[in-house]
């Protein structure tokens, strides 16, 4: 059954990862997928393999920090697939490693931000009057268990951004409600990306698992499937919610 049957779903930051993963389950699923990213092999590669599944799909690339290449962006997807009915707000990166806090670099302090928040926010900015217009929409951010529970090690400017999204997200929902639009927000642990698979050495892997109640790290599709429930009708009366995707460790 095709859940997502003739929706119209942005994912950004998807040309790999948990990102792709979601393009790729919403597509199973009937959805008409836009694959965004800045790398034009990468999300070509994605839109490749939707279509080799018999799905839909278009790329698009965008920085999603500068609002002029979204607003590009939107008026791109909209003459080619249409209005977007779910938008997942998914494109981010942690540019810190954890720190003292007094040696966070001003730098480093404005890109992460603006990588994350500030991208999501401008984002969100670009869609949402069209789904208001039209009385209809979903919106998934995306943040992360760092907020979730802080420790001496999280990387700060990433934490502190990851939890402005949870917040941001809520915030939307009150005031959206009214529209017949929901936003909600999921916050993966650790995830098996392949960049992360390659990154993590074998013993930091296992210490990783051991801080979870299930045995085991989590993947792309783990993500993937929160976001299709969150994007379903079977969702329909959910919203303001944040959703921890992360194996039990958010508890410990």
């Amino acid at each position: 059954m095709n859940i997502l049957n003739n929706k119209v779903a942005l994912v950004t930051g998807s040309s790999s990862g948990i990102g792709a993963a979601i393009a790729r389950l919403f597509a199973q699923e009937g959805a008409r997928v836009v694959v965004h990213g800045r790398d034009t092999n990468a999300i070509s590669s994605v839109q490749a393999q939707i279509e080799s599944g018999g799905g839909k799909a278009m790329c698009v690339a965008a920085d999603v920090t500068k609002f002029d290449e979204i607003e590009s962006m939107r008026h791109q997807i909209e003459r080619t697939f249409g209005p977007i009915d779910i938008l997942v707000a998914n494109a981010g990166q942690n540019l810190i490693m954890p720190g003292p806090f007094e040696e966070i670099s001003e730098e480093g302090w404005h890109a992460t931000i603006n990588v994350n928040l500030t991208a999501t926010f401008l984002t969100i900015k670009s869609f949402l009057p069209g789904m208001k217009e039209r009385k209809a929409g979903n919106i998934i951010t995306i943040s992360s268990a760092a907020a979730r529970r802080p420790t001496s090690r999280s990387p700060i400017p990433y934490t502190a951004a990851k939890a402005g999204i949870q917040v941001m997200t809520q915030i939307i929902a009150a005031q959206v409600g009214p529209y017949s639009i929901r936003a909600n927000c999921i916050t993966p642990e650790t995830i098996l990306t392949e960049g992360n698979q390659q990154r993590i050495p074998d013993e930091q892997k296992q210490a990783l698992l051991d801080m979870h109640p299930i045995k085991r790290l989590g993947t792309p599709e783990d993500v993937a499937r929160a976001a299709l429930f969150l994007a379903s009708d079977d969702a329909a009366w959910i919203t303001g919610i944040i959703v921890d995707v992360a194996g039990g460790s958010v508890l410990v």
